[in-house]
């Protein structure tokens, strides 16, 4: 039997292709893919030079669907169950992975399900059955965007908990398939003074409609704006996310960011963030601010991110494409024309 599949069959080329399903392997699961988000990732992926993921391979990553087939050992799933796949797999062995931060693995580089090995761009996908988490009767084109773009910046907020303590104030930049979850996850999970910026007029709309107590359009004047809501230097906000990582965001970030606040910087734009360990005026990055760069999340917190969109507090603005659309889909995403998260549905 063969199945329709979205596959990278040389850099820069997404292609259509019918290839053979595969089969469930000792421990393994056949799911029957019911919807995948496209994400800002797989386009570096595509855009990486020859040899740095392998070719060809099926991409997607953010994956829900329903279980098909159970390969020989697997326990604790029964065909028709719906599930989320949580992509990453580390080696299971080093510091990180016991801990259960296999997002932080320190013997496999970035690996996984549509990384390193055939995604959820089709209409099946074998999974390693320990990646799969049960979703009840949550939309699939809902849990699909939560393995990833709900994740993520729930593992950002997590990593920042202690300073997003009622009365602080924190900074969101970039109101997309990422930014637009972190708003959702700060107003149901802390009492913070929310900041939305982005140059987009629709997403600071949708940003206000989720909770955000103040939007700031960014420009020549966005940090003068942000610094009128939260204080001049060396106040600030406690804590920045930037969702977006380009060289302007991460200055704002910066700039904005009160003495012992954090910025974590989350978008894979490619921006430089200066630091010089002296006192500066102003400082590149102020005294006693904490950077870090988080990537994805764990196993146990998608499990919560998962219990936040089955208890309504948590949900995705989706724009679906059928599966042929995908090319389509990932070039609107390249031209940032999409709303909110973009789902594929073989």
């Amino acid at each position: 039997m063969t199945m329709r599949a979205i596959r990278m069959t040389a850099p820069r080329v997404l292609e259509q292709v019918e290839v053979p399903t595969p089969t469930a392997g000792p421990g393994e699961v056949l799911l029957r893919v019911g919807a995948v988000g496209a994400c800002h990732s797989d386009l570096h992926i595509l855009d990486a030079p020859a040899g740095l993921f392998p070719v060809p391979m099926t991409l997607g990553h953010e994956i829900a669907g329903t279980v098909d087939q159970l390969g020989p050992g697997v326990t604790g799933w029964s065909a028709g169950d719906r599930a989320a796949v949580y992509g990453i797999i580390g080696c299971g062995r080093c510091r990180a992975c016991l801990r259960g931060a296999e997002n932080a693995c320190r013997v496999v580089p970035v690996g996984g399900i549509g990384l390193s090995r055939d995604g959820g761009l089709a209409e099946h996908v074998v999974v390693p059955a320990s990646r799969l988490l049960h979703v009840g009767e949550l939309d699939l084109t809902q849990a699909a965007p939560l393995t990833d773009a709900g994740l993520t910046p729930y593992h950002a907020v997590e990593l920042a908990r202690d300073r997003l303590r009622p009365g602080t104030s924190c900074v969101v930049i970039g109101i997309g398939g990422l930014g637009h979850m972190a708003v959702q996850i700060l107003v149901a999970t802390t009492a913070v003074r929310i900041i939305a910026v982005d140059t987009s007029v629709a997403a600071l709309d949708l940003a206000s409609r989720l909770g955000a107590h103040d939007v700031v359009q960014a420009g020549p004047d966005g940090v003068d704006r942000i610094r009128a809501l939260v204080g001049p230097p060396p106040d600030g906000a406690d804590v920045v996310l930037d969702f977006v990582g380009a060289d302007p965001t991460v200055t704002t970030a910066r700039q904005v960011v009160a003495a012992g606040g954090q910025v974590l910087l989350v978008g894979l734009a490619g921006g430089t963030l200066p630091v010089r360990p002296v006192a500066d005026e102003p400082p590149t990055v102020p005294l006693e601010t904490a950077v870090e760069v988080p990537f994805w999340g764990t196993r146990a917190e998608l499990q919560e991110v998962i219990a936040l969109a089955r208890s309504g507090h948590l949900q995705a603005d989706v724009q679906t494409f059928a599966l042929a659309e995908a090319p389509e889909a990932y070039e609107l995403l390249r031209r940032g024309e999409i709303h909110g998260r973009a789902v594929i549905v073989p």
